[in-house]
């Protein structure tokens, strides 16, 4: 439902030219069922409680961020994979909030599950960046990659969205960029969690749009004329 909050959000345009496309924490350390969260959960014979995840992912997530992937890559328009996971197979650089779930999903750098999940892996020249923090500006270089290469608009993809992704938008949006998230290339563990986030995303922070919406906007704007400054 609306609110009076949401009518001072920024709108967010998209331009293929200024736009990157990025996508969060897609590892076999939380987003597969044979590796790290699933297999930790197995282990326990709990693994049906995270049905609504793993579905989520493999239905959804996937396919979706693959179009995502497909469209940015034939425009060549930014991509940028963000990671999360220890540096060290100590876990000594995880802040304290961060290390019992790398601990418990064997989330170091050099594992399986450190992986960016198969389906999704970088090609060649897209940008990979590790964070050990839950956002992806505060324990990496991005901020610096993005502004370098001009991006003014940034899509956010992935898992997971009211941790990782939604920190990833929120510090962005706080640094001057305009933010999207994709409601229907992020996920969760509820559909109760994801459009609790996708609520409070859009007062202030964003807008969020679906991934045919983003590919649309995109698209469009490799036809059109550039705007011209004076």
């Amino acid at each position: 439902m609306s609110s009076y909050v949401e009518g001072f959000t920024a709108p967010v345009k998209l331009d293929y030219r200024t736009s990157a496309l990025i996508v969060v924490d897609m590892q076999n350390a939380s987003g597969s069922r044979a590796h790290g969260l699933g297999k930790w959960l197995d282990e326990r014979g709990e693994l049906a409680s995270a049905d609504y995840r793993f579905d989520r992912i493999d239905a959804l997530l996937i396919p979706q961020i693959s179009k995502l992937l497909a469209a940015f890559r034939a425009l060549h328009a930014p991509v940028i994979h963000l990671t999360v996971g220890s540096e060290r197979s100590d876990y000594s650089d995880a802040p304290r909030h961060m290390r019992p779930f790398f601990e418990a999903t064997n989330n170091h750098q050099g594992t399986v599950e450190h992986e960016i999940v198969e389906a999704l892996r970088p090609v060649p020249g897209e940008a990979v960046f590790n964070k050990v923090t839950m956002g992806g500006f505060a324990s990496t270089g991005l901020g610096a990659h993005l502004t370098s290469r001009g991006i003014r608009e940034i899509i956010v993809t992935g898992v997971s969205t009211n941790n990782c992704v939604g920190m990833t938008g929120q510090e962005a949006a706080d640094r001057g960029f305009g933010v999207v998230l994709a409601s229907d290339a992020t996920g969760t563990c509820s559909d109760r969690m994801q459009l609790a986030y996708e609520d409070t995303f859009r007062r202030l922070w964003g807008r969020v749009a679906t991934v045919d919406e983003v590919i649309a906007e995109v698209t469009a704007s490799a036809t059109a004329t550039p705007a011209t400054t004076a």
